[in-house]
């Protein structure tokens, strides 16, 4: 897909480094990168994607000097991409649905869009991750992380399309390959409770023969494969803190039923030390 990185902005200064990961994002794939930021009525509601020309005189003020900061960052690191700026009116997580319609990828944060806007349930990554069209890259875990990207393989529908964007990416980086096996594994619910799946679908995942027309197209990138047993949330985590990248793949069902993300997406989404990207399948 040729379309930009779509990033969001929020003129927080944790919304930096989601700036800066998101240019890098968008240099890697040679696309350029659209700064989006979701400004909300002065007073009462509004539809989402109307361009902002109406808003208050403050709220244009502050979207500016916003806007500014993030290309400058964005320009720092990535001085060649191509940068775009869209302001429009709405809701965070809908004016970023809509704008990942036409987008390579999509990049967020995890403490959501709050100053301009706002999300009235839960985080904008949670609100995105059941509802973004293509790929949604949430920046999160320790600061610059290193290692090799790590593949998550917990179903054969998920499989291919992860498998992809996390060979693109391994390649792009010049790191490693890690897939690793999910037999099955558990993730908390809001009520206390316990989650509990095997692979998505039913199935024994066998990454190796699944990689291996990959691994020919990516001869630059080392595969190696692993299989976390038993109840493997934590073995999850514990591998996400040695790697820079974690990529999982979400079946398209969840998002056309609005459906929770199973508990792999979760323990992935709310618990990685390093960014996720969630890839629809």
């Amino acid at each position: 897909m040729s379309g930009p990185v779509v990033v969001g902005v929020d003129g927080s200064r944790s919304n930096l480094a989601v700036v800066e990961a998101a240019a890098r994002e968008a240099e890697r794939l040679g696309v350029g990168l659209e700064l989006t930021q979701a400004v909300g009525w002065p007073a009462g509601d509004g539809w989402s994607g109307i361009p902002s020309w109406e808003m208050g005189r403050t709220a244009g003020h502050a979207s500016k000097d916003a806007m500014a900061e993030a290309e400058r960052c964005a320009r720092s690191a990535a001085p060649g991409v191509r940068i775009a700026r869209e302001v429009l009116v709405g809701e965070p997580g809908t004016v970023l649905e809509g704008e990942s319609r036409t987008a390579s990828l999509t990049v967020v944060g995890i403490n959501g869009t709050r100053r301009y806007g706002t999300l009235r349930n839960g985080s904008l990554a949670g609100h995105l991750s059941a509802r973004v069209s293509g790929p949604l890259l949430v920046v999160r875990g320790r600061p610059n992380p290193v290692g090799p990207v790590l593949l998550v393989a917990h179903g054969t529908a998920t499989l291919r399309a992860a498998a992809e964007f996390a060979f693109a990416e391994a390649s792009a980086r010049g790191v490693d390959l890690v897939a690793v096996q999910m037999r099955n594994i558990s993730a908390a619910r809001p009520n206390g409770g316990s989650a509990h799946a095997a692979t998505a679908d039913g199935e024994d995942v066998a990454p190796a023969g699944a990689l291996s027309a990959l691994s020919e197209q990516y001869p630059d990138v080392a595969v190696r494969c692993r299989r976390l047993r038993g109840r493997s949330r934590r073995g999850l985590i514990e591998a996400s803190e040695d790697s820079r990248l974690l990529v999982v793949g979400v079946r398209d069902r969840f998002r056309f039923a609005r459906l929770p993300l199973d508990p792999v997406c979760q323990v992935a989404l709310h618990e990685a030390d390093c960014p996720v990207a969630l890839v629809r399948c």
